[in-house]
């Protein structure tokens, strides 16, 4: 989705980040040297710790020569590893119980309930990940598209628990590029009286200007992505990226 943003061409675009990936008793000419996520400076962007298993996944999922079973099953590794890392920041309680040899352990569990939203139909595919890591989770949906007349995002449709300003909303969308569909998601859920701290967005690569944008407009919201890459081309594409998530995910 376009916004105001003016997205660097291929030839601006910063030069990526890289590390030597590897197990640590492996000296450093050992461990080849692989892209890693760019750094931001928004406080409520988290970025998964870069490690060897991530960026073996990534890489699987952004080869185009990877076919359809295989990107869904390394996708749904990712998304896996997003909503582990999304449940570590939803606050908790202290909690304490006995075990089966009559001690007492003191825990915690979750504070409030939780639901998922997943923008059609890419954050769909995120689904079967917040299921696995959350019993009976309840799901919502919500439909954005580009106007053709004004070729800005509007809203089609929503599907959403009646009780949903209650719970904290974990948000599916696997690509932040500009983050038009994803901001109008986010004054939908706030429309139907969720608090935008209680919003964590759950994605797999974003772009720096999508997540700065998304970042400063909701500061308390807080973005959990596996990647920040390189930028936008001037088609608003993210790149290096992974072509369309939808179409590799569903039909290709």
């Amino acid at each position: 989705m376009a916004n105001d943003l003016s997205p660097p061409t291929g030839e601006a675009l910063e030069r990526a980040p890289s590390q030597h990936l590897g197990p640590e008793y492996k000296s450093p000419d050992e461990r080849p040297q692989a892209t890693v996520s760019k750094s931001v400076t928004q406080a409520n962007v988290h970025i998964l710790p870069q490690t060897p298993q991530l960026i073996a996944l990534l890489t699987m999922i952004r080869d185009k020569n990877t076919n359809r079973g295989d990107f869904i099953f390394y996708s749904n590794r990712i998304n896996r590893l997003l909503v582990e890392e999304a449940l570590n920041h939803l606050p908790v309680l202290p909690h304490t119980i006995t075990t089966p040899l009559g001690r007492t352990y003191s825990g915690v569990k979750f504070e409030g309930k939780i639901c998922g939203v997943s923008i059609m139909r890419a954050g769909e595919a995120m689904e079967q990940a917040l299921r696995e890591c959350c019993r009976s989770v309840r799901i919502g949906k919500i439909l954005i598209q580009r106007d053709e007349e004004t070729s800005k995002p509007r809203l089609f449709y929503d599907k959403l628990p009646e009780d949903i300003s209650e719970r904290w909303v974990l948000l599916l969308d696997p690509m932040l590029a500009t983050g038009g569909s994803a901001l109008m998601a986010v004054d939908v859920l706030r429309s139907k009286g969720v608090p935008e701290e209680h919003i964590l967005f759950l994605n797999l690569i974003a772009s720096p200007e999508g997540a700065a944008n998304f970042a400063q407009k909701y500061p308390k919201l807080r973005i959990v992505t596996a990647f920040v890459d390189q930028g936008l081309d001037e088609k608003n594409y993210i790149v290096p990226g992974l072509g369309d998530f939808g179409d590799r995910f569903y039909t290709l």
